[in-house]
């Protein structure tokens, strides 16, 4: 039971989105840092390096734009999560390196991957 459930999840639509994001972020030049990373602050989808600058990405996907679409679901207070949950990240590190916040929206309707570069700022 446990095992269907985890296969479950592995095929799920948000999986399948933050792999297609993952797959179109290495093919643009970035590094990945780390994937899915949690802590007690929230998650953060992906950690990628994009030069010398630190990137943490927020990848969404709606299957209509009803309430705004995929990129109006990155709340203020999904914002302050993800920044926690960067400066939890951070703190592990020797040094802060330079920093920026991306978000990939994902609309099943137009079948496209927007990338948004410094989508949000501390």
């Amino acid at each position: 039971m446990k095992l269907t459930r985890l296969l479950q999840k592995s095929n799920s639509q948000g999986v399948k989105s933050e792999k297609q994001a993952l797959n179109y972020l290495l093919s643009q030049g970035l590094t990945l840092v780390c994937q899915n990373y949690y802590c007690r602050m929230g998650e953060v989808d992906l950690i990628m390096q994009d030069q010398d600058t630190l990137v943490f990405i927020e990848v969404r996907y709606r299957k209509n734009s009803d309430f705004g679409g995929a990129l109006a679901s990155i709340t203020t207070a999904k914002q302050k999560k993800l920044i926690k949950t960067a400066k939890h990240y951070l703190a592990q590190l020797e040094y802060e390196p330079y920093c920026r916040f991306d978000a990939i929206a994902i609309e099943q309707h137009s079948n496209t991957l927007e990338w948004i570069q410094n989508a949000f700022i501390e």
